[in-house]
């Protein structure tokens, strides 16, 4: 079971593991305060939307800013309305992300989460554990890696939270990382959350196919129907 550490701050607070070998600090989430160190290992995206990779004594972190997306991110940017600290993106993905290392889903361990907030808005970030050698399941798709078997086991484990009851606000292609064991993980739990049996499990895989459709009306690319087929034969399968 994941443990948490909580810090208060001088503007928020931070949530971590209790296992890490290191004291929680807000360093922690100042990419700069690691390239300082020469411990910037790689870094994907561009401006605040990057995520860094961080060479730490626990292993390879990933470390995301939270920033919004669509038109109003030209108005506020990086800025969450506050409604209490437990409703903060950072906290509820750290938590959720911990609930489902505890239920066996193949998710990037929580590492540390934070807030900072300012009258009635917050800024947030959230490091996880990097998973190594895991190109998207995007990048296979374009690069034509994508075997039969990996169709059908990105069904099997979209599914297997489904049963959990575990909601992926935003599951898409980009966020499933197939690794070099064939093992398939599931990232990005921002808005995410627990939910009972519903019809949301059909809306979550159409979202999915809808992603994967996009990826080819904009790169060119010609939509695989065997490959869907497979992965809900997959999502079917017992």
């Amino acid at each position: 079971m994941i443990q948490a550490n909580y810090l208060r701050t001088g503007t928020g607070a931070v949530l971590s593991d209790a296992a890490l070998s290191g004291d929680p600090n807000e360093s922690w989430f100042h990419p700069e305060s690691w390239q300082a160190g020469n411990s910037v290992v790689g870094q994907a995206g561009a401006g605040r939307g990057s995520v860094w990779f961080l060479d730490s004594a626990d292993g390879v972190w990933a470390l995301r800013h939270y920033c919004r997306g669509g038109l109003v991110a030209r108005l506020i940017d990086d800025h969450y309305l506050w409604l209490g600290e437990e409703r903060t993106r950072s906290f509820r993905e750290w938590r959720l992300l911990a609930e489902l290392c505890e239920l066996g889903l193949p998710v990037p361990a929580p590492v540390a989460a934070r807030y900072q907030r300012r009258g009635p808005c917050y800024r947030a970030d959230l490091i996880t554990s990097y998973i190594a050698d895991a190109p998207s399941f995007e990048t296979l798709f374009l690069d034509q890696r994508l075997t039969d078997s990996i169709w059908y086991q990105a069904g099997q484990v979209v599914r297997r939270f489904h049963d959990a009851g575990v909601y992926h606000a935003d599951l898409n292609i980009r966020n499933m990382l197939v690794r070099a064991d064939g093992e398939i993980f599931l990232l990005d739990f921002d808005k995410g959350r627990r939910r009972p049996a519903g019809t949301w499990a059909q809306q979550n895989l159409a979202r999915l196919e809808r992603s994967l459709r996009k990826i080819c009306l904009l790169t060119g690319a010609v939509f695989d129907p065997r490959g869907w087929q497979l992965l809900l034969e997959g999502y079917a399968a017992d």
